[in-house]
């Protein structure tokens, strides 16, 4: 039998997921901007499902052993494109629950765990996400997800919490969460800045 080529390695169903992911991403930025009109239920509906389909592609690499390295690269890539994107294009609306210096942290510590991750690749060291990165994207996604049902449900209040308003905390705690996550990263690099015995 002939080995797999490079293009089967590339072409698996995650990396296939995660490219997928990346298309509903570009059409979520053009929803939030209104190319079309406001459309914020069709918004939120794109976001659930981008967000979901990362969990999807990471069960299937794992279930089915197709982890590859560029899966191990271009899937979290692919999330920090949607989070990153998506709360700065939100943080731009006037009275969104997700402020412009929030988007800034967020952007700021993925370029600096991107930096890390290629490092450590590049050493041969496995640096897969840790809970604290875990607990972040998910807190993230749910700022993200209560901002934009915010939006589309502006009266709904659970227990005389708004949407809106628990989209502000949620958002907080996603801030506090990335620094966490952002510093332990930067704590478990330590030993790439060591000299070289």
């Amino acid at each position: 039998m002939q080995p797999s080529s490079v293009l089967d390695r590339v072409w698996t169903v995650p990396n296939i997921i995660s490219l997928t992911r990346l298309v509903l991403a570009i059409i979520l930025f053009a929803v939030i901007e209104g190319v079309a009109g406001p459309q914020p239920l069709a918004a939120l509906i794109l976001f659930v499902v981008a967000a979901a389909t990362d969990w999807v592609d990471g069960w299937y690499a794992r279930r089915f052993k197709q982890v590859s390295r560029l899966g191990r690269i271009f899937d979290p890539l692919v999330d920090k494109v949607i989070v990153c994107g998506t709360f700065v294009l939100l943080a731009d609306r006037t009275g969104s629950a997700l402020l412009p210096w929030m988007a800034v942290v967020i952007v700021v510590r993925e370029l600096v765990v991107t930096a890390i991750r290629a490092e450590m690749e590049r050493s041969g060291r496995d640096f897969s996400a840790g809970w604290s990165g875990k607990i972040k994207m998910v807190l993230q996604c749910a700022a993200i997800g209560l901002e934009l049902g915010s939006r589309v449900w502006p009266e709904l209040a659970a227990g005389g919490v708004t949407v809106h308003q628990a989209a502000a905390m949620v958002a907080w705690l996603a801030v506090l969460t990335t620094i966490w996550s952002g510093v332990e990263y930067i704590l478990a690099a330590r030993p790439l800045l060591r000299p070289q015995q």
